[in-house]
């Protein structure tokens, strides 16, 4: 960019005011969400990246960014997501943002400091009592490496031990997610407990090879599947006691694995499904949309269209017939939708995990399931609420002869086993707990009297 000189002074480029932090707070169906944006120059024009620490979401890419007339416009496709604002006398942007059809106002302000670091309390510090180790292994089957970290009790062993199977989206070895590290929680107390615990990044994520864009459920089983198979393979590992613990997808997961090897000892699904996929997630936005304070209107206004866009889904139609089935339905039931935010939507509800996990019933898989399993969810749950889920894990379980398994739902507690007051997803990052005591006393305790020691 040539600057232009005039009078001894450099002209500031017109862009250049609105580049840098900004901070603003998104008020939308009864909840608050801190917002920043980062915005920066480049040869190529505008950049910006998106935080909503409330969500536990970081470095969100803008998919556009255009400042000209004094507003800022930035798309984000990947989240069906846009911002307008207005650069007004006081130095504050002052706009709209619009996700999903739906729009509400908000104000940025230029930042004044940086985003004060979440608490985490129950984030383990050394000296540890085990030890920790970088690993790596192979899933033959899908020519794939994937990395991860191993913990291992003091003592030679063998140990019991645990996959970790993490939830929906791109997770890494920790499932980080809001701000907190579940799995790193859980690996800690676990080992602790006399259990070694493998937690790996998925594929396509951190040190993992492949993709995670095309891959389904019943692909990161086959994830799952490699990582039993290294633990196999360690001297400290006693192979007849390996179980899979697996959050909300990973309770799909495991049980997945557990039906078809004959090598998995036990299973503990921690906010796992019970109920067929396309059922969960209009379960799943009603409860949301209640407890964020939508009418009764708006709920059964989204209901009708998740309805008709997963029948859409869930049919034999081609990739191209779906997506342009999907762009009629947003034409005509979300028309205050953005391009960029209708090509979100399509890229996602087209993608192979889309179609597979909405199809798939979980109640085939756990009738067959017999190892012993452990399905504990909290009771403010609104991703995957306990009652309907635990009531089609426990008859499906019952169906299947399994012998030795619990259903247990946790008294206050959300999708990730927080102590919560409404469950909304708003809340996660805003907890400083990452898991509950009481959650982690229930699935060390249930692994202990069954395999520490035996």
């Amino acid at each position: 960019m040539v600057a232009t000189i005039m009078a001894g002074l450099v002209a500031t480029p017109v862009s250049a005011q609105v580049v840098g932090d900004w901070t603003g707070t998104l008020q939308a169906g009864g909840a608050e969400y801190f917002l920043v944006f980062h915005v920066t120059e480049t040869e190529d024009g505008l950049a910006a990246t998106l935080d909503s620490p409330d969500q536990g979401a970081y470095g969100i890419e803008a998919s556009s960014a255009v400042y000209a007339n004094d507003t800022l416009t930035v798309g984000f496709a990947s989240i069906a997501g846009e911002y307008v604002g207005t650069l007004s006398e006081d130095g504050n942007l002052t706009g709209t943002w619009t996700q999903s059809g739906q729009s509400f106002p908000l104000e940025f302000s230029p930042a004044e400091e940086e985003t004060p670091e979440a608490n985490r309390p129950q984030e383990p510090s050394g000296p540890l009592p085990y030890s920790a180790e970088d690993v790596a292994f192979a899933n033959s089957e899908a020519g794939i490496d994937l990395a991860g970290t191993l913990t291992l009790p003091d003592g030679p062993g063998p140990h019991p031990a645990a996959v970790l199977i993490s939830g929906s989206g791109p997770q890494n070895r920790d499932e980080e997610v809001f701000g907190h590290r579940p799995f790193l929680v859980l690996a800690d107390h676990l080992t602790r407990q006399g259990v070694a615990v493998l937690r790996y990044d998925d594929r396509g994520v951190g040190e993992s090879g492949g993709s995670f864009a095309t891959a389904t459920s019943a692909d990161f089983a086959t994830d799952a599947a490699a990582a039993m198979g290294y633990l196999q393979g360690r001297s400290e590992i006693d192979a007849g006691r390996i179980g899979l613990i697996g959050h909300s997808e990973g309770g799909v997961i495991a049980p997945l694995l557990a039906v078809e090897s004959d090598d998995v000892a036990y299973v503990v699904m921690i906010a796992g499904p019970g109920i067929r996929g396309d059922a969960l997630l209009m379960m799943q936005g009603e409860a949301i949309n209640r407890a964020a304070g939508a009418t009764e209107e708006q709920i059964t206004t989204n209901r009708e269209l998740q309805r008709q866009l997963f029948a859409a889904v869930t049919s034999h139609a081609t990739d191209s017939e779906l997506e342009a089935e999907i762009r009629q339905l947003f034409d005509e039931s979300a028309a205050g939708m953005t391009t960029a935010q209708v090509d979100g939507q399509v890229a996602f509800l087209v993608s192979p995990w889309m179609r597979w996990f909405l199809a798939h019933e979980p109640v085939s898989v756990l009738e067959r399931l017999t190892v012993p399993t452990l399905a504990v969810t909290g009771s403010k749950d609104l991703q995957v609420p306990a009652e309907a889920n635990l009531s089609a894990i426990e008859s499906a379980l019952n169906a299947a002869g399994n012998t030795d398994f619990e259903v247990i739902a946790l008294d206050g507690l959300n999708h990730l086993l927080q102590t919560a007051e409404t469950g909304l997803i708003v809340e996660y990052g805003r907890i400083e707990e990452t898991m509950a005591p009481v959650a982690l006393q229930t699935i060390g305790d249930w692994i202990a009297q069954r395999f520490v020691g035996s």
